[in-house]
């Protein structure tokens, strides 16, 4: 059994791969990480998922980064999040650059002390996504950490990112498949009770479902009528 440590955020792809690499064998440590996210509620959804999973689970707080990267609607008091949907023009002000590096750096470092036989992130390798969630960027990361850490990390240590290849619906379609617990993961942009049901990941939420035939458990503020019928 590979030990991994996943980047586990709270959201429904993340947690999808938690599972789905407990149902493939692995040991898992879940690892989230506060980098002055405005909608940290998703942690609480990690720690659930841990539960669920019979994990560990840590949560690394790197808040005072956050701080430093403004701009970002995720990071920056000052920047509303959008009512938008994926595919708007313009640069995305959803966009905290160079997050993910940031995350897999922490999520090494835990790996090479564990002795660990890989790190797995949860992203979907979209041409809309953000530039550090391709898997050109993965196996350039992956390629710096072997030099970065080697004589000291587990020999076979890679990179994995098992939900790269599949459209947002597939993740949903697999998480079904294997009994995630929908309304235990945590989407939106906002932090708030419910999810907001207007922003990009909220509206990606509702069309992912749909596309899957598959009911969304999920409570909105408002849904997008665009996307639901």
């Amino acid at each position: 059994m590979p030990k991994t440590v996943a980047i586990v955020s709270g959201g429904l792809d993340s947690v999808t791969m938690a599972y789905h690499l407990q149902a493939q064998g692995h040991t898992l440590r879940l690892l989230s990480v506060n980098y002055g996210q405005r909608h940290l509620i998703e942690h609480e959804f990690a720690a659930k998922a841990a539960r669920t999973l019979g994990v560990p689970h840590d949560v690394v707080d790197l808040s005072p980064v956050g701080k430093l990267m403004h701009g970002s609607s995720l990071t920056d008091p000052d920047v509303d999040v959008p009512d938008q949907k994926r595919d708007s023009p313009g640069e995305s002000p959803n966009v905290v650059p160079n997050r993910n590096a940031l995350l897999l750096s922490v999520a090494f470092a835990v790996a090479v002390a564990e002795k660990a036989e890989a790190v797995a992130i949860g992203v979907i390798d979209d041409p809309q996504a953000a530039p550090d969630a391709n898997t050109a960027f993965l196996d350039s990361f992956l390629a710096m950490e072997k030099i970065a850490t080697h004589g000291y990390a587990h020999p076979e240590l890679t990179l994995t990112a098992p939900l790269a290849e599949l459209r947002k619906s597939g993740v949903v379609s697999l998480g079904e498949e294997l009994g995630v617990p929908w309304t235990e993961t945590w989407t939106c942009m906002r932090s708030g009770p419910l999810h907001c049901g207007r922003c990009a990941s909220c509206w990606d939420r509702q069309e992912a479902f749909q596309d899957a035939g598959v009911t969304d458990p999920t409570t909105y503020q408002t849904s997008n009528a665009k996307v639901l019928p």
